[in-house]
């Protein structure tokens, strides 16, 4: 062995090594340095010798290589310094570069020596670099794609931190958004951040230290490298994204422009959610507006109606013009009626009694019906399959609904054409997205017409309340709002589609009867009317006389209170009441409901009719033993509303 290991094997092995490698003595003086050192390094054949080590490295680098360097020599180990470390080389010129260094004692000589090992690894660093971005590109790609797919930036942030800790391979993600109900800023979504940090991070971003606090908890939980971006919105930050690791070397500049790349998207997404906040507060505002005016005009019209139907009676006309007169006034109050029942079917708060009805049947009934109104240079065509399931809603509302898009279809077409009918059935999924339904099981009404359909300018206002394209006194403008509100009411929806030109398509969704789902009440038997003690509770003196007036005329005694204290005290001290009639609202105090439920602890199984102009009050009035009377009323409808509810009693 010691004839082959001769000087000159080593200076062949030493020379043709594919790394750079010098050997340095105790001192860091440069005793040997093959051509490729010299080459690596910009330098002449024989440039390197007698050189200091350090002339390799960087002016800035040098002092710190220096004290390291000498703490491993003063107690040489037999394992390579900084085997696999990382530092920056300098050229002659001046140019620098990444380098990867090892250095190692050289064993048997008379000095001791120590050989470097360097190899330039910019090829490296930059294939890294390049898949590095390539992996951050990628993950702000997906993030866009959720932010683009996502209705609520809601949607979007639970996948942000899982996103960021895995682009980044760091230890904890958090996101946090400025919260309308409380100060400062709260936790939205996290992953990997301690429990004790994460319930301080709202105070600890709150200090106007410069994140000095945050730094140090976080030390404190092992993260020592900490990246906090603010989510910046108009009126100045919106939240923070905040990125934590272990790796005292995370968060370079490649990790940094991610990281902010990522809060812009976020602050994209928050700022798409205040204009989209604040465009839905002006259209509803316009809404408001354009409702209030309509209502104004309407109402002012049948109160002229009305009035002037009064002061006609005032001039003591008598026999037929009488009434004439009182007729007139009558179906202007029935009007008024009417409206109210539109205005609450757009607001969604008219009172539904839903049923179960079968398609089929229900459909030839109304086909008779449009056959006759809508005239015959319409054609009406309607195909429902026989298997088609039942639908669970109220059918006088669905027959209005129907009809009404019938007429808007006749109004359309005024030289005639086809309307069509079709029913379906459709089953959404979980993750199926169909005109805002939730998964289940729907019926899908579609009314077309041929018509002359409408621009996109209409279309986009077509739901709106009180818009009408039609004359002045041919429509309220609340029809298609009428059918969407009972539609959004009954647990479905409805579309619109139309292009001028090529006719309109209004398609309802209805949701299907379970096997639970209502049937139609049963008629009650007639009763005996008149003879009842009735304890009218109504806090407006003249609807109070009207509804006492009412109760003699059909024969019945009234008790009168004004409050529901009065109406308590009434019922402890009068044993013959024997119905108590009752506003819904009563100004002050309790309500009729509340009214209604310490009456019958007073004196249980009394009937209670509940009367309102407002269809729901904050309070559930679906219970089958609170009927409601709809203001206004007429005699013969209280009349009507009294016998079922003494019948009912009388059932054994």
């Amino acid at each position: 062995m010691n004839d082959v290991a001769t000087p000159d094997l080593f200076r062949t092995l030493f020379e043709t090594a594919p790394d750079a490698t010098i050997v340095v003595d105790r001192s860091g003086c440069i005793v040997l340095a093959n051509a490729q050192a010299e080459a690596l390094f910009g330098r002449a054949p024989g440039g390197l010798v007698g050189e200091p080590v350090e002339v390799l490295l960087p002016a800035a680098l040098r002092g710190g290589h220096v004290a390291h360097r000498e703490r491993y020599m003063a107690n040489p180990r037999l394992r390579p310094m900084g085997a696999g470390f990382e530092l920056v080389g300098q050229r002659l010129d001046g140019s620098e570069f990444p380098v990867e260094i090892s250095l190692s004692p050289v064993q048997g000589g008379a000095h001791p020596l120590y050989a470097a090992s360097i190899r330039d690894i910019s090829e490296t660093r930059r294939v890294r670099q390049a898949l590095a971005r390539a992996r951050y590109d990628a993950a702000v790609a997906e993030a866009g794609r959720i932010a683009l797919e996502s209705r609520a930036v809601e949607s979007l942030l639970p996948s942000i931190p899982g996103m960021v800790a895995g682009a980044l391979g760091i230890d904890g993600v958090a996101v946090l958004l400025s919260s309308p109900q409380r100060a400062g800023v709260q936790v939205q979504a996290a992953l990997g951040v301690p429990p004790a940090l994460l319930d301080d991070l709202p105070d600890l971003l709150a200090r106007d230290d410069d994140g000095d606090a945050l730094r140090t908890a976080a030390a404190a939980a092992g993260l020592h490298r900490s990246a906090c971006l603010p989510l910046r919105g108009r009126y100045g930050a919106d939240g923070a994204l905040l990125a934590l690791s272990a790796d005292a070397s995370a968060f370079d500049r490649d990790q940094l422009h991610f990281l902010q790349s990522i809060a812009n998207l976020l602050s994209a997404a928050l700022q798409r959610r205040h204009s989209e906040e604040q465009l839905a507060h002006a259209q509803r505002l316009e809404a408001i507006g354009q409702l209030t005016g309509g209502v104004a005009h309407d109402f002012n019209n049948l109160l002229t109606v009305i009035s002037g139907n009064l002061q006609l009676l005032q001039d003591g006309f008598e026999g037929a013009e009488r009434e004439q007169i009182v007729q007139g006034a009558m179906r202007a109050v029935a009007n008024g009626a009417a409206l109210t029942r539109k205005l609450l079917a757009f607001a969604r708060r008219q009172r539904l009694t839903p049923r179960t009805i079968a398609l089929p049947e229900w459909l030839a009934d109304l086909h008779a019906l449009l056959r006759r109104t809508l005239g015959e240079s319409i054609s009406v065509s309607i195909r429902c399959p026989a298997a088609i399931p039942a639908v669970y809603a109220d059918p006088g509302e669905l027959d209005a609904a129907l009809v009404n898009l019938a007429l808007n279809a006749r109004d359309a077409m005024p030289r005639g054409g086809n309307l069509e009918i079709e029913v379906d059935e459709l089953r959404i999924d979980a993750d199926a997205e169909v005109a805002d339904l939730a998964a289940g099981h729907y019926v899908v009404i579609s009314v077309a017409d041929t018509g002359t359909g409408m621009p996109a300018d209409v279309l986009a206002r077509a739901l709106e309340p009180f818009f009408t394209t039609k004359d002045a006194g041919r429509g309220s403008g609340l029809g298609l709002s009428m059918v969407y509100g009972f539609a959004r009411q009954s647990g479905g929806s409805m579309t619109i589609a139309s292009e001028l030109g090529y006719g309109t398509r209004v398609t309802l969704y209805l949701p299907v009867a379970t096997d639970g789902a209502g049937t139609a009440p049963a008629p009650a038997p007639s009763a005996t009317r008149g003879g009842k003690v009735v304890l009218v509770v109504e806090d407006e003196p003249e609807v109070r006389g009207i509804a006492v007036a009412f109760m003699r005329a059909l024969g019945h005694l009234a008790r009168v209170a004004a409050n529901g204290e009065e109406a308590l005290a009434l019922l402890r001290e009068d044993a013959s009441i024997e119905l108590l009639f009752t506003d819904v609202v009563l100004g002050s105090g309790i309500n009729g409901i509340e009214l209604a439920r310490e009456a019958r602890l007073l004196r249980p199984g009394l009937p209670v009719l509940l009367t309102s102009g407002y269809e729901r009050t904050g309070e559930d009035i679906d219970d089958p033993s609170l009927p409601l009377l709809r203001k206004p009323y007429r005699r013969e409808a209280l009349a009507e509303a009294i016998d079922r509810l003494f019948a009912r009693a009388a059932r054994p």
